[in-house]
């Protein structure tokens, strides 16, 4: 066995034992699953409805790209604000049924975790309609050709925005860190103790591991944060007050379920429904996909720089990811359309599988179909969801804070493999911009930066990359001719 052949980690189009297929899979649903479900939750979508969408989705974008990108698609932040915004205006709640109106005023109270079916079918329009946006910038870039990314989209704008996608979610990281159960009285330190465990233990696994097992860091990581949690429960009494796992009734596990089985303790088809047509979703929804554009490209620089390096290492031949940005977007836009048709939220590609791909080296497509394949299945299954759903928040603080730290460091990478000069002017103030507008956007406004027009705000991320987009290229004017 020479060298090449001992390098540990899977290509796109490299294909892992049955077994070890199966464990990556679950890995990648496992870091999936938190944003994905934390997106139905704030937004009152269907939780499994929202998995077996996402599980979908990624099913589509794998063969609608030919299996050449490895990104998995879930439910994307970037449109919460559009969403809440919608289903609460006046003009679609005069739409409502009376029953649908009340369990909408219920779901405001937060008496309610979902929202009712009619408004999620509004919402569901703009969701569709908004996946005609990355179609035509991914039409758009085939046409002009991968320059005209470079041009508008180059390292100096997609590395620093991939720092603030994974700094923006610090806060995040840091609360779920913190965070106990419904009934968790234990105290602070119960807490801190997962959740820190559950973090050391990741990165242990990570940098001292070695064949295999070293690929499962992250699984392994949230097994330890869960047999502690476990303890922490025995040893407080096995009380509700010492218990920091979740717990989700049957009955919010199925609630507008299509299909059920019995009472649907053990099987229930998710809430599956049909968009109902609305110029108001159009007009809210629909202009929010220009956020996701920028956050793509930035995906797949980053993809560019660690698949490539690990086929370097392998002596096998280097992958072109910018040239495939059309189709990545493409697929995006495909997507959205997808999900939206079956009434999960919209969606993009995840930096926190990403993140897992870069940590593991296992960048197989093939993990990713196995993956979307679970996420579908656990999404019928009541018993898989609650425990899923039932995995302590503190638990998954603790991989949040490595994962949402990678992906900020793959920012920086992305810079580095590019050689951008960092002694330009041009260049650091383009940094310097995005990277105060998407940081202050999210830590001082909320995330979306107030702006006239637009009613909720922009997206901080969104106004972050049209910040870098627009100085650069005034920055650029004459730039050529200097030279």
């Amino acid at each position: 066995m020479n060298q090449q052949e001992k390098v540990l980690g899977y290509l796109p189009n490299e294909r892992p034992t049955a077994w070890k297929l199966f464990l990556y899979a679950l890995q990648q649903v496992v870091v999936m699953f938190p944003a994905t479900v934390t997106v139905a939750l704030i937004t009152g979508f269907q939780v499994s409805t929202t998995i077996f969408a996402s599980g979908l989705a990624t099913l589509c974008f794998v063969f609608i790209t030919e299996g050449k990108i490895p990104l998995y698609y879930g439910s994307s932040f970037s449109y919460l604000t559009a969403v809440a915004g919608l289903v609460t205006s006046q003009s679609i709640m005069e739409k409502l049924s009376p029953e649908a109106a009340a369990q909408l005023e219920a779901w405001k109270a937060g008496t309610s975790a979902v929202l009712p079916t009619e408004a999620v079918q509004y919402a569901q329009f703009g969701i569709v309609m908004s996946g005609l946006v990355s179609i035509a910038a991914g039409l758009l870039i085939k046409v002009s050709g991968p320059k005209a990314v470079e041009t508008i989209l180059p390292p100096t704008i997609t590395g620093p925005v991939a720092m603030i996608i994974g700094l923006t979610l610090a806060g995040n990281a840091l609360g779920d860190a913190y965070a106990g159960s419904a009934t968790w009285q234990g105290g602070m330190g119960g807490i801190l103790l997962v959740s820190l465990s559950t973090l050391i233990s990741t990165i242990l696994f990570s940098r001292y591991l070695k064949g295999f097992l070293g690929q499962l860091p992250l699984l392994l990581g949230a097994g330890v944060g869960c047999i502690v949690a476990f303890i922490v429960y025995v040893a407080g009494g096995s009380t509700p007050e010492s218990n920091l796992f979740d717990v989700m009734t049957v009955s919010e596990v199925v609630a507008a379920s299509t299909w059920k089985l019995g009472d649907g303790s053990f099987f229930a088809l998710p809430a599956f429904s049909l968009p109902k047509a609305s110029l108001e979703a159009l007009l809210a929804i629909m202009p929010v996909a220009i956020a996701t554009i920028p956050e793509s490209t930035a995906h797949m620089y980053q993809l560019d720089v660690y698949v490539n390096n690990l086929a370097e290492q392998k002596g096998k031949p280097k992958t072109d990811f910018v040239k495939l940005l059309d189709r990545n977007l493409v697929g995006d836009g495909l997507c959205d359309m997808i999900a939206g048709v079956i009434g999960g939220p919209a969606g993009t590609n995840y930096g926190e599988n990403i993140s897992t791909m870069a940590i593991t080296k296992v960048f197989s497509t093939s993990v990713l179909v196995v993956a979307s394949i679970v996420a579908m299945i656990v999404s019928c299954f009541t018993p898989l969801i609650t425990a899923i759903y039932g995995i302590p928040t503190a638990v998954i603080g603790g991989l949040e804070i490595y994962l949402f730290g990678a992906i900020a460091a793959q920012g920086i990478a992305i810079m580095i493999d590019k050689q951008c000069d960092m002694f330009s002017s041009k260049n650091i103030a383009v940094i310097a911009t995005i990277m105060v507008v998407g940081l202050g956007g999210q830590y001082y406004f909320g995330g979306n930066i107030p702006f006239p027009g637009f009613a909720g705000g922009i997206p901080c991320i969104a106004g972050a990359a049209i910040c870098g987009i627009l100085l650069n290229l005034l920055l650029s004017i004459g730039e050529k001719k200097e030279n």
